[in-house]
């Protein structure tokens, strides 16, 4: 059963990346949820580069709590860091994930933070 479904998620993510692209201006949010962490990261395509990323694992965070709320967190410390970069509007990719739960709340918490997407 777990092959299954990760195969059915690569093939999700794979047909959302053919369609979204991070440029300089405007790079691209992705998101990785585990069972128990979550990630999320500033991409730029073009460059291939990692310009800002946060975790539910980095040191000094507060992992009290739910996982969305957690989640909501781990959004609005990316777009701390973004904002501190001078990343203002990104591109959203969920990964394969459905727009619910944790990673919805993660999306919520860039917003309150000051990112556009």
């Amino acid at each position: 059963m777990k092959a299954k479904k990760s195969l059915r998620r690569n093939k999700i993510r794979f047909r959302i990346r053919m369609k979204l692209k991070g440029t300089p201006e405007r790079p691209r949010l992705a998101v990785y949820r585990s069972n128990k962490d979550i990630y999320a990261q500033i991409i730029d395509d073009a460059s291939g580069t990692t310009l800002v990323a946060a975790s539910s694992r980095e040191k000094g965070f507060k992992t009290k709590g739910k996982k969305v709320e957690i989640s909501t967190k781990v959004g609005k410390q990316l777009a701390e860091k973004a904002i501190g970069a001078g990343i203002t509007s990104v591109v959203f990719d969920r990964g394969g994930y459905l727009y619910h739960g944790r990673v919805k709340a993660l999306a919520d918490g860039a917003r309150e933070g000051g990112l556009k997407f």
